[in-house]
């Protein structure tokens, strides 16, 4: 395991700042970092959050897998590393839908 963590499920209104307030119940927080749409600047629904040790990632995710923030359930579990999906055109083309991976190494 690593001390690396995805949240997803958030709310749409959440920052960065409140997902570092929100996982700090659970240990030190490294990092924290809502995901937003490039172009539109909005939450995309899901970010990562770094923990100081692999014990306190750990206890994150049993504390707050499935628990309610913000009027939602949150999903939280361990950040695996981005896939290499091959190609520069991110799926743009012919109407395809395009996105990240949700790895830990999405820009932050």
């Amino acid at each position: 395991m690593n001390n690396k963590l995805y949240v997803g499920n958030l709310s749409f209104h959440l920052t960065s700042d409140d997902l570092h307030d929100f996982f700090s119940r659970a240990g030190t927080v490294e990092s924290a970092k809502v995901i937003e749409d490039r172009d539109t600047g909005r939450s995309r629904g899901f970010g990562f959050v770094e923990m100081a040790t692999e014990e306190e990632a750990q206890t994150a995710i049993e504390q707050f897998n499935g628990e309610d923030f913000e009027g939602r359930n949150i999903v939280v579990n361990e950040a695996r590393p981005r896939e290499d999906r091959g190609g520069g055109n991110r799926g743009r083309s012919r109407g395809h839908g395009g996105g990240g991976g949700g790895g830990y190494n999405s820009g932050w």
